[in-house]
C-alpha cells in the first residue's frame, strides 16, 4: 500500500515536472523567436541606416558638384560682364566718332553752303562785269579803240579785259571745283557716318546678346543656388533621419538585451496556468480601462490581444504575477504613467473592452504568449492585429 501511494506520487510530480517542462519550453521557445526577430530587425535597420548615409553621400556629392557648377558659373558671367563692359565701351566710342562725323558734315554742309554762296556772288559780279563791259555803250570794243591813244593803248585795254574775262573764268571753274571737293567730302562723311552707324547697331546687338546672356547666366546661378539649397536641406534630412534610425538601432538593441536577460531568467522559470491565475479585486476594472487606453481605437480582437499580454505576463514567472505589478511596472505601459489610466479608472470603459478584459482573463490569446505589442512598423515582425504589432 505505502509502495502504491510513493508511486502515485512520483508520477503525479513526474507529470508535474513534465507539464512545468512543457510550457516553460513553449515560453523559451516563445522567446527564442522574439529575439531572433529582433535580431533581423537590428539587421534590418543597419541595412536601412547603411542605405540611408549612402544616399546622404550621394547627395553631399551631388552638392559638391553644384557648388563647382556655380563657380563655373560665376567665372562665365565674369568674363560676360567685362566682354559686356568693353562693348559698352566700344559703343561709346563709336558713339563719339559718329558725333565727329557729323560735326565734320555740319561743317562740310557749312562750307558747301558758303561755296554756292560765293560761287553765286561770283557769278552775279561777272554777269555784271560782262554787262557793265558788253553792253554800255563807252565801254564797246570799238569806243576802247577810238579812245585809246594808241594802238599799244588799245591792246593794252583789251588785254585787260581779256585778263578779268579770264579772271572771271577761272574764278567760277575754281569755285565749281571746290563745291564739287566739298560735294565729294561731305559724300565721303556720311558714307563714313553710314559704316560707323552699321558698326554701332552690330555692337549694340552685341550688346543685347552678352546681355541676355548675362540675364541668363544669373538665372543659371540662382537656379544652382535653390539645387545647392535644396540639397542642403535633403542632407539635413538624411542627417536627421540618420539620427533617428541611430536612436531607433540602440533601442532594438536594448530590447535585444533586455529580451535575451528575459530569456535566461525565463529558461530558468515556469509559467503559470491561467487556472492557477488569482485575480484581485478590481484587476476587471484595471484590465478594461489599459485595454481602452492602448486599444480603444482597434478591433475587438486587437483589444482581446492586449489583454492576453498582460495575462501572458501575469502567468509568466519572468514577470510581477498580479496584473497591477505588471500593468504599473516601470517603462512598461505608457498610459499607467501618464496619468491616462488613472482618468480613465474614474470614468470607466466601454462594455467592449470589459467583454475584451473578460475574454483575456479567461485564458483567451488571438496572439499566443506573446508578452510585448507596438504600433506597427517595419522594423519589428510579428502578428499584426489592426495598428499593433504583438510579438
Amino acid at each position: 500500500m505505502k509502495k502504491n501511494v510513493i508511486t502515485r506520487i512520483t508520477a503525479y510530480f513526474l507529470c508535474a515536472a513534465v507539464t512545468i517542462i512543457s510550457v516553460a519550453g513553449y515560453d523559451v521557445k516563445n522567446l527564442n523567436a522574439s529575439v531572433e526577430s529582433t535580431s533581423q530587425k537590428i539587421k534590418d535597420a543597419e541595412e536601412l541606416k547603411k542605405a540611408t548615409e549612402e544616399m546622404k553621400e550621394a547627395t553631399e556629392l551631388k552638392k559638391e558638384g553644384l557648388k563647382d557648377q556655380k563657380q563655373e558659373l560665376e567665372s562665365y558671367l565674369n568674363e560676360l560682364n567685362e566682354n559686356l563692359s568693353q562693348i559698352t565701351d566700344n559703343i561709346s566710342e563709336i558713339e563719339g566718332q559718329i558725333a565727329a562725323k557729323q560735326e565734320e558734315i555740319a561743317a562740310a554742309q557749312a562750307d558747301l553752303s558758303a561755296a554756292l554762296e560765293e560761287e553765286n556772288t561770283q557769278y552775279e559780279l561777272m554777269k555784271k562785269r560782262i554787262k557793265f563791259m558788253y553792253e554800255r555803250g563807252d565801254k564797246t570794243l570799238i569806243s576802247t579803240f577810238f579812245s585809246s591813244r594808241s594802238y599799244a593803248d588799245f591792246l593794252n585795254k583789251a588785254d585787260y579785259i581779256d585778263r578779268i574775262e579770264e579772271y572771271d573764268k577761272k574764278m567760277y571753274d575754281r569755285l565749281i571745283q571746290m563745291r564739287s571737293q566739298i560735294e565729294e567730302r561731305e559724300e565721303t562723311l556720311r558714307t563714313e557716318e553710314e559704316q560707323l552707324q552699321s558698326l554701332k547697331s552690330q555692337a549694340k546687338t552685341e550688346e543685347m546678346k552678352v546681355s541676355n546672356l548675362v540675364t541668363s547666366t544669373n538665372g543659371s546661378i540662382a537656379q544652382t543656388d535653390g539645387q545647392i539649397s535644396a540639397a542642403e536641406l535633403e542632407t539635413a534630412a538624411y542627417e536627421a533621419e540618420l539620427k533617428a534610425q541611430e536612436e531607433n538601432l540602440a533601442a532594438l538593441k536594448k530590447q535585444l538585451a533586455e529580451e535575451q536577460a528575459m530569456i535566461a531568467k525565463a529558461a530558468k522559470m515556469s509559467w503559470r496556468d491561467i487556472s492557477e491565475v488569482q485575480f484581485q479585486e478590481g484587476d476587471r476594472d484595471l484590465l478594461a480601462c489599459l485595454i481602452y487606453c492602448e486599444a480603444g481605437n482597434q478591433p475587438y480582437v486587437g483589444q482581446v490581444a492586449v489583454g492576453a499580454v498582460v495575462i501572458n505576463r501575469v502567468r509568466s514567472a519572468a514577470f510581477p504575477n498580479t496584473v497591477s505589478g505588471v500593468i504599473y511596472a516601470p517603462r512598461q505601459f505608457t498610459p499607467a504613467g501618464s496619468g491616462r489610466l488613472a482618468t480613465r479608472l474614474a470614468m470607466g470603459a466601454p462594455s467592449s473592452c470589459y467583454q475584451a478584459a473578460d475574454e483575456a482573463m479567461s485564458g483567451a490569446t488571438p496572439v499566443g504568449n506573446c508578452l510585448y505589442f507596438r504600433t506597427v512598423i517595419p522594423e519589428i515582425n510579428g502578428t499584426i492585429i489592426g495598428g499593433h504589432v504583438f510579438y
